[in-house]
């Protein structure tokens, strides 16, 4: 008796009908966003997927509403060098929104619940916010309470896809006015300093005298605008979207994240450093040019550089064990090959030669 066909006839397997569907390889940019296209438009022929993502949108086009003073101050703020990167952040976090979808699932009542105590302390640290005139902070909760709304709706499977996106939100926002004025301070030290270490090593006659740096009979100021505050709050949220767009390993994130602070200080020094440079072997206005003109140009990709660098790093320090094994290992046939050699008529071994013995007399 054959079990096959007994199997066959049943319910399929319960892995296979409860498997996601296998990933798509080598799928370019028009293809995925087709494919997610028409995979929205099957959920939204569902009752329960419609109903959930016309919750989603109605209750987000609220928050956008009773937000609009702040966001109007987040958008005045992209003015700013220091923020100019900020228009990109909510494109960035639609476009990841829209990629990462995932079907709307049934939502337990542990995640309606979590999701109105996410809005509640939204709204109550709103609350205290207007209460003591902290705008920053009014203007920061606008992310977890629109995390609240896809938790509440969403649930847990939506919130495990959304949060990333949602949560790099926040680098659309100036930091608090008290945060900038902690950090310009040690960041125009730290500058001056590395800058003029580099500059003696380099031969200069170079010494620091508060945030100025006396080379010969210039004097270079590191102002606030040469601290590097602007390079690290950009630089810090391209970090964390490529660590949101990459595929790494924990700990290899980890030290990308953390090494984005050292690489924009360390930019920024090498700009003060050629610039004073500049101006003992060349004319003051090249070195003005390069400073004000093309070090904007250059400090992002050379930071990007380093990071390349970095992540060239990591990739070939460790071997992943699996890889390895499976390198070495050899190769188990397939069932269906086992079958076939099983089946196959096993050949005689060939004989082995009989030689005579020599004879040992001469």
């Amino acid at each position: 008796m054959s079990i096959t066909p007994i199997v066959s006839a049943a319910a399929p397997p319960r892995a296979a009908a409860t498997s996601a569907p296998p990933p798509v390889i080598d799928e370019g940019l028009v293809e995925g966003v087709k494919r997610r296209m028409a995979e929205f438009r099957v959920e939204w022929s569902r009752p329960e997927g419609r109903n959930a993502w016309l919750a989603i949108a109605g209750l987000t086009g609220l928050l956008v509403y009773s937000y609009w003073p702040g966001l109007l101050n987040a958008q005045s703020s992209w003015s700013n060098p220091q923020y100019s990167h900020g228009w990109i952040v909510p494109l960035f976090s639609a476009g990841l929104l829209f990629w990462w979808r995932r079907p709307v699932e049934p939502v337990s009542l542990s995640a309606r619940l979590a999701g109105l105590a996410l809005l509640a302390i939204s709204f109550g640290l709103r609350l205290a916010a207007a209460r003591y005139r902290i705008v920053t902070i009014d203007m920061y909760t606008f992310v977890p309470a629109l995390l609240g709304v896809f938790l509440l709706v969403g649930g847990w499977s939506v919130f495990r896809w959304a949060w990333a996106p949602i949560a790099f939100l926040i680098f659309m926002y100036p930091l608090p006015d008290e945060a900038t004025r902690y950090l310009l301070g040690p960041l125009q030290t730290l500058a001056t300093i590395v800058s003029t270490y580099a500059l003696q090593t380099l031969g200069l006659d170079a010494f620091r005298e508060g945030n100025q740096i006396i080379v010969g009979d210039m004097h270079l100021g590191v102002v606030d605008a040469c601290s590097g505050l602007r390079m690290l709050t950009i630089f810090v949220a391209l970090s964390v979207a490529l660590v949101m767009l990459g595929d790494r390993a924990w700990w290899e994130n980890l030290v990308i994240l953390a090494s984005a602070i050292p690489i924009a200080l360390i930019v920024n020094s090498i700009r003060i450093t050629v610039t004073g440079l500049l101006y003992q072997v060349a004319s003051s206005e090249l070195a003005e040019m390069v400073f004000h003109d093309l070090a904007g140009w250059v400090m992002m990709p050379m930071a990007l550089g380093m990071l390349f660098l970095l992540q060239q790093i990591l990739a070939h320090l460790v071997i992943t064990e699996d890889a390895t094994v499976t390198a070495l290992a050899p190769q188990r046939p397939t069932p269906a090959a086992a079958a076939v050699a099983a089946r196959r008529p096993r050949q005689p071994a060939p004989p082995v030669p009989v030689v005579p013995p020599r004879d040992p007399r001469p």
